[in-house]
């Protein structure tokens, strides 16, 4: 009987010890995945390969706008499984130029760097505000920034279209997991091209979420501010989707919410060459 016993107890330690070992290895296995040219060290995405721009002493994204033409959106409940999230209208928006990187490190700052490339963070939305005044723009709508993530006014669950979420479409999941764990900030710019709108437009999905106007339907609150897109923080696919929005303070200065800016007018600029994605 004792020796039974103690058979039985070695047989449990072994489970528990292979149980343990697997969940090292789980998490050890859990990679980030980065688009071509891309150095992918979890939980960042290193390097400065095309389209970004390398120069003395830094790396950044290039000025390109992307021209959104004039959109009919018919918004419901029944889209991109809202599940009740979304209020039924239609939504007229204008022709508007809006940028198809975040805004970067170097840009906001005024600096060159290495890492002059990672999306800025941390910033008020006053601050984001003032930023893409400085350059000619101005803060999106939200229905403007759900017409940059169409496909011909076509709305999807992604700004890549109905497919999953996985890891090689965005900076998400970075912190602890499912796609790296460990992230202290935002990741690359740019780094994700799987996950680009048709168009051309870098990170909608993930990486920094990004301050918007809000489009308010009665009754909602007035002492908000509105972010859309999840961020490098987001651990749930669910809140990438196009119709997820993110509600906080408008002084808040979250170290995952960031700004793309947009432009009256259809003023995209002319990129001969520059990468676009297959519907």
């Amino acid at each position: 009987m004792a020796g039974r016993s103690w058979m039985h107890i070695a047989l449990g330690a072994a489970i528990v010890t292979v149980s343990v070992l697997a969940v090292v290895l789980r998490k050890s296995d859990v990679h980030i995945e980065c688009g071509p040219g891309f150095l992918a060290k979890a939980p960042r995405c290193l390097g400065c390969p095309a389209p970004l721009v390398a120069y003395a002493g830094g790396c950044d994204a290039p000025d390109v706008r992307i021209a959104v033409p004039a959109t009919t959106l018919l918004l419901g409940p029944s889209d991109w499984e809202a599940e009740g999230r979304v209020a039924p209208r239609t939504v007229e928006v204008a022709a508007f130029a809006i940028d198809a990187f975040e805004a970067t490190v170097a840009k906001v700052e005024h600096r060159a760097s290495p890492d002059g490339a990672r999306a800025a963070a941390g910033l008020t939305r006053d601050e984001a505000a003032a930023y893409c005044a400085s350059r000619g723009g101005r803060l999106p709508t939200e229905d403007e920034w759900m017409a940059a993530a169409t496909n011909a006014g076509t709305l999807r669950r992604y700004p890549w279209g109905d497919t999953g979420a996985v890891c090689r479409r965005g900076a998400w999941g970075l912190e602890r997991g499912p796609c790296a764990h460990g992230a202290l900030g935002p990741d690359t710019v740019g780094a994700h091209p799987d996950g680009d709108t048709p168009s051309g437009i870098h990170d909608l999905a993930g990486n920094v979420a990004e301050w918007v106007m809000p489009s308010q339907p009665a009754g909602a609150s007035t002492t908000l501010a509105v972010a859309r897109g999840g961020s490098y923080r987001t651990a749930l696919a669910t809140e990438l989707r196009t119709w997820s929005r993110m509600e906080i303070p408008p002084g808040s200065r979250n170290p995952d919410v960031g700004v793309r800016c947009a432009y009256e007018g259809a003023s995209g600029e002319a990129n001969p060459g520059y990468p676009r994605r297959s519907p």
